[in-house]
């Protein structure tokens, strides 16, 4: 399991300091008991996502158990899934724009387009968002998930993400949702932690 990069109690004085309303808010929920999701490779991270999308948690979940299941010790490679036949996939429930997906996605990691935990941490968050947003059906939101949750970036702000912006209006009580500019244009205080910060609004609609 990979630890956070950053000192959360620095990132929690950081925010109280910056943001009255969102120190508020922190007092409320509480400790920042965040975790990172462990994985072996970028590549088993965004195939999980994209399997995951447009689905349900359960019926996801049973996909992704049946795509594990055709690998062996249920460990999926770039190679691997190139070599198995369209039949197999489909037949785990894939549907053809999930396969296409996934046929990009170990084409790119094999040509080094999708990088390795090792060289990821030595790109930015930018870099990281160009290269994996180039794999077909992966956008900048599901990097933005893979970037707080798998590498435990300190300042990533989901603006595309609605359960950030719906917290943000409860937060301010706004009568209308933000618009993802003005939620940017407000985070900037919260820099270097926009992370911990929407990890924060997340919660608040627990």
């Amino acid at each position: 399991m990979r630890s956070l990069s950053f000192d959360s109690a620095e990132a929690l004085d950081h925010l109280r300091k910056s943001d009255a309303r969102l120190g508020e808010l922190i007092a409320r929920i509480g400790p920042f008991d965040f975790a990172l999701r462990p994985t072996r490779s970028i590549f088993e991270a965004l195939l999980n996502s994209i399997v995951y999308q447009q689905l349900n948690g359960k019926a996801a979940s049973k996909i992704h158990g049946r795509v594990l299941a055709l690998f062996p010790r249920r460990h999926p490679t770039p190679a691997a899934l190139l070599a198995l036949p369209d039949e197999k996939l489909r037949a785990a429930g894939l549907s053809r724009n999930k396969l296409a997906s996934l046929r990009d996605l170990a084409a790119k990691t094999l040509d080094g387009t999708v990088p390795t935990f090792t060289a990821a941490r030595r790109l930015s968050d930018e870099d990281l968002i160009e290269r994996l947003t180039a794999v077909r059906g992966i956008g900048p939101w599901t990097v933005h998930m893979l970037l707080i949750f798998r590498l435990g970036r300190p300042d990533v702000l989901p603006t595309g993400d609605y359960a950030i912006r719906k917290g943000f209006q409860l937060l301010h009580k706004k009568r209308k949702e933000p618009k993802p500019e003005h939620l940017a244009k407000h985070a900037e205080r919260w820099r270097p932690y926009r992370t911990v910060a929407s990890w924060y609004l997340w919660r608040s609609l627990d």
